[in-house]
């Protein structure tokens, strides 16, 4: 058993990730983020951004130092001088464009959700292990420092046998913001549910039961969602996710003899707490809330998988995505919630 005392991070300093050659589909905040965070903190290079508006390509490379620009993915995923794909495109793009960078037999690292279905995650996985083809989900929490920290809590057995799972992410989103748009998959189920969802996920897996009720906006997008989700010894996942108010975005894993709490926002980095039922709290663990500036880690962990001839990121690996995908189906089934394309 680990003391918990000696629990820090493992997490490789990204920096001395070997440098890759990036490629960018998309050209929205996201990529925006990704890129700038990357740039100052690896030593990874982006050389080219591929956008179906050739004038938003342009713009987009010229504010980040990127000198190529595509108006095809399929160029951009065969471009020489592109070492690896990250896919930043719209939800309902993200399966055509994993798809079509896979074919090109170029590494790719997709976006949360890998797509917007779990038969969209079955697809790419199986397309990426028939080619031999790096893929992965960009769901960065999980590459965080922070969370290492808390696998190393769970592996130590100081909270005893889990029973229960609590994850809430609701931020208000204005009227213009794109989730608010059926044609994109919109709703807070994509956007924001992906954090709480895929922790009950990783944690339960497969679950044995599931309910869960939501409602829509005026938008015809789902507004809110809650379930309950439970697996076969027993133990219970509660997640809540909502576009229309702002929560307290924490998460809560607890066992037997304790729990694991982590502060909100807790799919960004931040802070740990573990507490047991007999002595309170026995560890603390902090780090600086830089917020999206941490999702230079996953970039770093990918190219470090890549240069090791790895298929998967060992953080997110692709069954993990297909289930957590087979989870969120099962829920907007219980809520009546479809998108668009399904």
């Amino acid at each position: 058993m680990t003391a918990l005392a000696d629990l820090r991070p493992r997490t490789p300093d990204p920096r001395r990730a070997p440098a890759l050659r990036w490629g960018v589909i998309g050209t929205g905040w996201i990529a925006a983020r990704f890129v700038d965070a990357v740039s100052t903190h690896t030593g990874q290079r982006f050389t080219a951004v591929a956008s179906r508006d050739r004038a938003r390509g342009e713009d987009f490379a010229r504010a980040h130092g990127i000198t190529r620009t595509h108006t095809d993915v399929r160029a951009l995923a065969a471009d020489p001088e592109v070492d690896v794909v990250y896919v930043a495109s719209p939800h309902t793009s993200h399966h055509e464009h994993a798809i079509t960078t896979i074919a090109a037999g170029t590494p790719v690292l997709v976006e949360k959700p890998i797509g917007i279905n779990a038969a969209q995650a079955e697809e790419i996985a199986h397309a990426a292990r028939t080619a031999g083809v790096f893929c992965a989900e960009a769901l960065w929490t999980y590459f965080l420092p922070r969370w290492d920290v808390v696998e190393q809590a769970l592996a130590s057995g100081v909270v005893g046998s889990l029973r229960s799972v609590l994850a809430d992410y609701g931020e208000y989103l204005p009227d213009e913001h794109r989730a608010m748009d059926p044609a994109l998959a919109g709703g807070s189920l994509l956007d924001l549910g992906t954090y709480p969802i895929s922790l009950v996920s990783r944690l339960l897996g497969e679950p044995r039961t599931v309910a869960a009720q939501g409602a829509d906006n005026r938008h015809g997008v789902n507004a809110h969602t809650a379930a309950i989700v439970s697996d076969t010894a027993g133990a219970t996942g509660v997640v809540f996710t909502s576009l229309e108010s702002s929560t307290p975005t924490t998460a809560v894993i607890a066992g037997d003899r304790g729990a694991i709490e982590l502060d909100g926002p807790f799919y960004q980095p931040g802070g740990v707490r573990v507490r047991t039922w007999s002595d309170g709290e026995v560890y603390r663990y902090d780090e600086p809330r830089t917020g999206h500036t941490g999702l230079h880690f996953e970039a770093a962990a990918v190219a470090r998988a890549i240069a090791a001839g790895h298929t998967e990121a060992e953080e997110r690996p692709l069954d993990e995505s297909v289930t957590f995908l087979r989870l969120m189906d099962r829920i907007r089934a219980e809520a009546g919630i479809r998108f668009i394309g399904d």
